[in-house]
């Protein structure tokens, strides 16, 4: 069996659901797929939430019919029987009764999360009862009934596995099985979420609990390019990637890939393919745990970063210094990105500039702070193993007209990441296109 995730975009439209839905049962094996919400819907269901906290009903409630009059449009576009039409606006106005109800009482964190979760309740169901209308024999199962993250908001792997196979085990003798992504439960059975970008994750899971052959993440590009098409012209997609290798692009900016998803079907073994849903024939790319030696195989960039740097001539041969730098951030919960030191100093850069004020307060204690906003993280990724000679020399030659802040290589034999400011990223792109793939 394989796992086929399908994104906002893929079902974003009556249209794109019935190519969603002509794409799963191509094969007319048991196949597994995984729904996000319909483009938009999210973002609508956001802010409703953001309504209600400002104790604002009447712009929630006028969110709320707009969104109710798209869906029962999609409806009457969707499906060609009366039968199909009337089982779908019942389930409907039930769903937007349900987020009406929200108007009326105290609105927590906990009523958002629910309220978020009604975008892949209703794209599923919706696909489901399409499928049902064609004649394929399809199954809808919550994610609510088996998807599950423990105490530390991380997803429980044994639980996931268990509840799983009960309910294939209950649902035997189906061709599809469908299931919401993003959406689960926390340890204390309250309805959560894996964060955004979740659906990839959820794929992952499912294709590790199951277990599958192949999970398929589809999207609207064929797979991973090896630089940004937003901003260089004639990109290509990259065929295979390792595992490793996908992690570094995913979490440097390559939109398509979440960089969580990959972590449980790298350590299963399970391979991931991206896929098009415009272009289904188009090879993707695939990951797996295979390593091509001596190749640089894509580049990415990652935007909206800060650099910090920290000089201080009481660091030279102090002991504890570091780990004092790093509790700072710790305690604002901010990672670091990259991080270069000399003898009497150290840069970091951030992504998350929001205790920014109160990290370099704190860091003041410690020595002269200096900070670079609108900077922008170029991350070369491949075989960058230090036994490789000239692929740095190549990467440098590339960069030798930009001005670089900062340089990290060798802390992973996958990737060399440079800092530089946000209004030379398309260059910096281009050049390293031209250099490194001709």
């Amino acid at each position: 069996m394989k796992v086929m995730k399908f994104g906002g975009t893929s079902v974003g439209s009556p249209e794109r659901i019935k190519n969603v839905a002509a794409l799963i049962t191509a094969s007319g094996e048991p196949t597994f797929v995984v729904l996000s919400a319909m483009s938009g819907t999210t973002n609508s269901l956001v802010e409703i939430s953001d309504y209600l906290y400002k104790k604002n009903p009447e712009g929630a409630n006028e969110v709320i019919n707009q969104l109710e009059k798209k869906y029962m449009a999609h409806v009457e576009e969707l499906y060609s029987t009366e039968e199909s039409r009337q089982l779908t606006r019942d389930f409907l106005s039930e769903e937007f009764d349900y987020l009406r109800s929200f108007t009326k009482d105290i609105f927590t964190s906990f009523e958002e999360k629910s309220i978020v979760a009604q975008g892949e309740i209703i794209s599923t169901n919706m696909m489901v009862n399409y499928l049902k209308e064609i004649g394929v024999k399809a199954v809808l199962i919550s994610a609510l009934d088996f998807m599950r993250t423990d105490k530390n908001a991380e997803p429980d792997p044994q639980y996931i596995k268990e509840k799983l196979a009960m309910q294939m085990a209950q649902n035997e003798g189906y061709q599809i099985y469908i299931t919401q992504g993003f959406i689960c439960r926390n340890a204390y059975g309250e309805i959560d979420n894996l964060l955004r970008g979740g659906s990839d994750y959820t794929a992952s899971l499912v294709g590790v609990a199951l277990p599958a052959d192949e999970i398929q993440i589809w999207t609207d590009i064929d797979g991973m390019h090896n630089n940004d098409p937003r901003v260089v012209e004639k990109t290509e997609a990259v065929r295979q990637l390792n595992f490793e290798e996908a992690a570094e692009l995913a979490y440097f900016g390559a939109k398509i890939l979440h960089p969580t998803c990959v972590q449980p079907a790298k350590f299963a073994g399970i391979p991931v393919r991206l896929k098009n849903t415009l272009e289904p024939d188009a090879d993707g790319t695939i990951i797996d745990n295979v390593i091509i030696r001596g190749k640089i195989k894509a580049v990415a960039a990652k935007d909206n970063i800060t650099a910090i740097k920290i000089k201080s001539s009481r660091m030279l041969l102090a002991t504890g210094f570091l780990r004092k730098i790093f509790e700072i951030f710790e305690s604002y919960q901010t990672p670091i990105d990259m991080i270069a030191t000399s003898e009497v100093g150290v840069s970091m850069s951030i992504d998350n500039a929001t205790h920014l004020n109160d990290i370099v307060n704190e860091l003041k204690k410690y020595g002269t702070v200096t900070v670079d906003s609108d900077m922008t993280i170029v991350c070369v990724v491949g075989d960058l193993d230090w036994s490789n000679l000239g692929f740095e020399t190549l990467c440098m030659e590339a960069m030798k007209n930009i001005p670089v802040r900062m340089i990290s290589y060798g802390g992973s034999n996958y990737n060399m990441s440079f800092l530089i400011k946000g209004c030379d990223k398309q260059r910096a792109l281009q050049n390293l296109s031209e250099k490194l793939f001709g």
